[in-house]
């Protein structure tokens, strides 16, 4: 069945389902290139800023993180390590405010996809009632086989037709909506991994800066 018998023969609501499909897939092909280009680089560039920082290199540790300031947690390391000679509450909370500004970029869409995943099979079921209210309404018993029976099949048909494609986009969009959540979940985790981290090497580091003070004293 082509494009044109499959709108035909679905009915009405097979525009509304075709403006859902055309959206769903724009906003998941954004979201695959936004999670590529994170989860290809993301990890490595965090490790050698951890490093950088580790042995004290502090200005080659922010150089780096200005220069990936598309990554999420580069943006959240970066609103901690240009705090002027903050505290380590000060440091922690810079971390979690910034993660938190962070979550609705990595949510984006997200509502979207649920009302998509919500509606298009309700959508499929307006087209199978449509199409058997055509049916019945086009049935009569006195003339079985005779010419009505064609329109009887036609809204068989609409409700098929339109049930199987609202059931398509949604199961289609769940299932790249479903992986957005994972990514997402795994990203909360490594801003707590990486973001502990960090803060536990400014804690150290602050914590040998008061010594040397006090020994100078």
């Amino acid at each position: 069945m082509g494009i044109k018998n499959l709108f035909s023969a679905g009915g009405v609501v097979m525009w509304p389902l075709l403006v859902f499909s055309i959206l769903a897939v724009a906003l998941i092909i954004e979201r695959v290139k936004f999670w590529v280009r994170i989860n290809s680089r993301q990890s490595r560039v965090i490790k050698e800023v951890l490093k950088l920082y580790q042995l004290e290199n502090v200005v080659a540790a922010i150089d780096k993180l200005r220069q990936n300031i598309d990554l999420p947690l580069a943006r959240v390391f970066l609103a901690a390590l240009e705090l002027e000679e903050p505290t380590p509450e000060e440091f922690r909370l810079a971390l979690e405010s910034e993660a938190q500004a962070e979550i609705p970029i990595l949510k984006r869409f997200q509502n979207i996809f649920d009302t998509i995943i919500g509606l298009a099979p309700l959508f499929g079921l307006l087209g199978t009632v449509l199409g058997l209210i055509n049916s019945f309404a086009s049935l009569n018993i006195g003339d079985v086989g005779g010419t009505k029976t064609a329109n009887v099949t036609s809204g068989i048909s609409e409700a098929l037709v339109s049930t199987a494609s609202g059931l398509i986009v949604a199961i289609f969009t769940l299932f790249f909506a479903n992986s957005f959540r994972g990514f997402y979940s795994r990203q909360i985790s490594l801003f707590q991994e990486y973001g502990g981290q960090l803060e536990l090497l400014y804690r150290r580091r602050d914590k040998r800066g008061e010594k040397a003070y006090t020994s100078t004293k």
